[in-house]
């Protein structure tokens, strides 16, 4: 994902039913959130958001990364494909989720492009990174839900699927409440006093698209190279859940 505390918002209930089924997971962002607080310098707010982020990967059982990237500044380039591409060989994943490429805001547009193709970079001998080809082809690719299920024009953007994340929800909960800085970086800049209740929120506005109490939405990138199987869904068979009725707009 873009930026500290997206994992939390998007997708760490499904994070964490992986791990209960002994999947290992690594957490990654591209940008350290180093303008994420009203005041205070760049240097001394990534380094609080990096301890968070990885804290916040540890109470969901994984471990945290940055790719080394800086808010407001992440975009489709050769350089940042080079970061992306190389944090993502060092852990070749079987499964990567990331943003909509719809959402609100251009950083988490662009973590999408670059994300994508770092995909299909990883296993290319010819692209060189500081770490080796992954030699195991294109992981299975997802998409989580845009932030309040729209794009950047207020239109529904609709997941394929959902997985029912009522089981976890808590461990979700636990998991954003280690971003304990951004409580007033939202207070100041998004009018938000309780980030765990927007939390809340989210997941159970996704839950009434398909009969679920809380989940939380993907879609699959099946285009040419990418593996077709729905990995994820079929690691979480019971939970996965469709429509159960008109997407709300």
């Amino acid at each position: 994902m873009a930026h500290p505390d997206d994992i939390e918002f998007l997708c760490a209930g499904t994070l964490r039913l992986l791990v209960e089924r002994g999947w290992e997971l690594q957490c990654v962002t591209l940008s350290g959130g180093d303008v994420g607080a009203p005041t205070g310098t760049r240097e001394a707010i990534r380094e609080t958001r990096l301890a968070e982020a990885e804290n916040a990967a540890h109470a969901l059982g994984g471990s945290y990364a940055w790719a080394g990237l800086d808010d407001l500044a992440i975009h489709y380039s050769p350089d940042q494909l080079v970061k992306v591409t190389d944090t993502l060989r060092r852990f070749s994943p079987n499964v990567v989720i990331t943003h909509s490429p719809d959402c609100y805001m251009l950083d988490h547009e662009e973590t999408a492009k670059l994300v994508r193709m770092a995909c299909f970079a990883a296993g290319i001998p010819l692209f060189p990174t500081s770490a080796a080809p992954t030699g195991t082809g294109v992981p299975a690719l997802y998409y989580a839900d845009a932030f309040e299920g729209k794009d950047k024009f207020g239109r529904p953007v609709a997941a394929d699927f959902w997985i029912d994340v009522t089981s976890v929800f808590g461990a979700r909960q636990a998991a954003l409440a280690c971003h304990v800085s951004q409580r007033e970086w939202l207070r100041a800049h998004h009018g938000v006093d309780d980030y765990l209740r927007v939390n809340e929120r989210f997941a159970r506005e996704h839950g009434e698209r398909c009969g679920a109490t809380y989940a939380e939405g993907f879609r699959q990138h099946l285009g040419h190279g990418y593996p077709q199987e729905d990995v994820l869904g079929a690691t979480l068979p019971h939970l996965r859940r469709t429509a159960s009725g008109p997407i709300p707009s």
